[in-house]
């Protein structure tokens, strides 16, 4: 994909969490040089963090914040939002919810600075409850959004948003792009501390196993409830071509290789050259039953789909998580 506006200015939220960080880096190795990159949380904390980049630290629920992240941007990437796995976000739909001011007020800023671009990072927990109740799930398509029935509090929260970008974009022109995100994974991201997901979480619990010396490791369910998992690169790539894109409907980004939890332990057991047992805990959250990304739109719009092997990003993965936690923390390498 061609770049051709390299120089403009690239507004990026949420720049210091797990996609965000990566996708500035992608865009500085793709040539961009003006990046301004915005996140809530001290910079000590950004999980990438580049030194030439223009790095802010700015509440984004607050209009004035965002009208100062968005001034003399062409292009947003808004990212930002109070997220994380399903402990989290089980447990906190009101802070979820309350990320809806954050797109309000970029959607605003945005218009307010004549961007040309605004892309909007919603979710697969979009889709309707009914359509997710089987492990064999039929695979999720763009249209399953409605009639509504999302994931309380946090999917509620993304398809709000998701109609505020139609909105703008019918009543004042500014042209969105929005991407339902199906279950990113990576180096680079969260894997403790609450807000990770199943692929860093179950990489975390079977190193710490090892590290341990212990035989057992705690799954959250029975282990068959069923995800897709996208890696990283797949993200990017289609994060960037939906923005450059005629695309301007909600477009799922995910892999549709669907696999059980017990599955993906099978693989990080694999990786890792070990056999554990396995504790369900079946009074912990667990989410839908099942859930998948039909690719069909995706292929036909843009011509591609994601494609990285869920068995190759789990190898890369797990190699960073182990490396984080057999590393003392002030040898990490946290900046770039």
């Amino acid at each position: 994909m061609t770049d051709e506006n390299s120089s403009d200015l690239v507004l990026v939220t949420g720049a210091g969490g797990f996609i965000g960080g990566h996708l500035i880096g992608e865009l500085r190795r793709l040539g961009y040089t003006r990046l301004r990159a915005v996140d809530i949380k001290p910079l000590g904390q950004w999980y990438q963090r580049f030194t030439d980049v223009d790095n802010r630290i700015l509440d984004l629920r607050q209009r004035e914040a965002c009208l100062e992240a968005a001034r003399d941007a062409q292009q947003i990437y808004n990212l930002a939002s109070d997220m994380g796995g399903m402990g989290f976000i089980e447990t906190h739909k009101a802070e979820c919810m309350i990320s809806v001011l954050i797109n309000t007020h970029m959607l605003m800023a945005a218009r307010a600075v004549k961007a040309d671009r605004f892309f909007y990072s919603s979710s697969a927990c979009v889709y309707a409850a009914d359509k997710q109740t089987r492990a064999d799930v039929e695979p999720l398509k763009e249209a399953d959004a409605y009639p509504a029935m999302p994931e309380d509090g946090y999917g509620w929260e993304k398809l709000f948003s998701e109609r505020m970008c139609r909105h703008f974009r019918e009543d004042f022109g500014l042209e969105t792009r929005i991407a339902r995100y199906h279950n990113v994974y990576g180096p680079h991201g969260t894997y403790d501390g609450g807000r990770e997901k199943a692929p860093a979480a179950i990489c975390r619990k079977v190193i710490a196993a090892q590290l341990a010396g212990a035989n057992e490791i705690e799954v959250w369910g029975d282990g068959e409830q069923t995800r897709s998992f996208m890696y990283i690169d797949d993200c990017l790539y289609g994060t960037r071509t939906l923005m450059a894109s005629d695309v301007r409907e909600p477009l799922n980004i995910g892999s549709d290789e669907l696999v059980s939890i017990n599955q993906l332990i099978d693989i990080v057991e694999q990786i890792a050259g070990v056999k554990l047992k396995r504790r369900y805990d079946l009074s912990a959250p667990k989410g839908v039953r099942g859930r998948c990304s039909d690719n069909t739109e995706i292929k036909q719009r843009l011509g591609w789909a994601p494609s990285v092997r869920l068995r190759d990003g789990m190898e890369k993965t797990y190699r960073w998580i182990y490396d984080q936690m057999v590393t003392p923390a002030d040898r990490r390498r946290v900046y770039a």
